[in-house]
């Protein structure tokens, strides 16, 4: 099993939740996050005065799934929060060793 990690722009939500729901996947975290890459943040204009915004609000989804589920998750993700802008996020893929459902204790595939 893989677990997917993709940090993308809160306004795509929707869409990679979507297009995961398409290929097969239902269980997906969301978790609200501010961060940045080589952006570095802006310069924004407030009742006159400049402030940088170092931090800059992004969504980071999880996900896990089946080996064989792996390459269309992350084509999906890809596809569905692909703005071509910078910032557009990043996905990071890593193995999971076990799974365990704690409400009946199922473990592996099943419990996901």
């Amino acid at each position: 099993m893989k677990k997917i990690e993709a940090i993308i722009k809160p306004f795509k939500l929707d869409e990679v939740k979507d297009a995961l729901h398409e290929i097969g996947l239902q269980g997906l975290t969301v978790i609200e996050a501010k961060g940045f890459g080589r952006q570095k943040g802006h310069t924004e204009l407030y009742r006159g005065a400049e402030y940088v915004v170092d931090f800059l609000p992004k969504v980071k989804v999880e996900v896990i799934c089946s080996d064989d589920m792996l390459d269309r998750a992350v084509e999906a993700i890809q596809a569905a929060a692909r703005t071509g802008r910078i910032g557009d996020g990043k996905i990071f893929v890593s193995d999971v060793l076990e799974v365990i459902r704690i409400r009946t204790g199922e473990r592996g595939e099943d419990a996901v």
